[in-house]
């Protein structure tokens, strides 16, 4: 009788039964790669890259947030979003101003243009959510979401 320990060693990359098909990261990665180029090439269609496509959608949801608020729901560098939100503000889809509590603090808000943007984001890449969740029922979503924020919180941080 194999133990649960034991059962689990496919899923290990440090163990001798290890298989990649099995391993969740593998499956992880390579729907987020997939998924990525699909959304590339949809977002090139309308002259628009994956970074600001998720600052833009950030902004949506939230309304305001500030640089760093941005940098981590979209999981990029500070430095890096600063330099998006500003090319941004430039192209006339997001404006920015300094934080009322705390001047060093750049908050950042989506233009009536940004929402435009939004729109013709969401008819040139709704297929793709379509296509990708087909034969899912919304409890098989949800259980996957849970089940991914859990893995979230396990990692570190760092």
């Amino acid at each position: 009788m194999s133990t649960p320990k034991k059962r689990l060693n496919r899923y290990n990359p440090a163990s001798d039964d290890f298989k990649k098909e099995e391993f969740p990261f593998y499956w992880i990665a390579r729907v987020y790669g997939r998924y990525n180029m699909a959304m590339e090439k949809s977002l090139k269609k309308i002259d628009l890259d994956i970074p600001r496509w998720r600052i833009l959608f950030i902004l949506k949801e939230n309304g305001e947030s500030s640089i760093s608020e941005i940098s981590e729901h979209a999981i990029a560098k500070l430095s890096t979003v600063t330099k998006i939100v500003y090319r941004m503000k430039e192209d006339g889809l997001v404006d920015t101003k300094p934080c009322a509590n705390d001047g060093r603090v750049t908050q950042v808000s989506i233009t009536e243009k940004g929402l435009h943007m939004v729109e013709e984001i969401q008819v040139n890449t709704a297929h793709i959510f379509t296509n990708s969740f087909r034969d899912l029922t919304g409890a098989q979503i949800a259980k996957l979401n849970a089940t991914l924020e859990k893995i979230f919180e396990n990692l570190p941080e760092d």
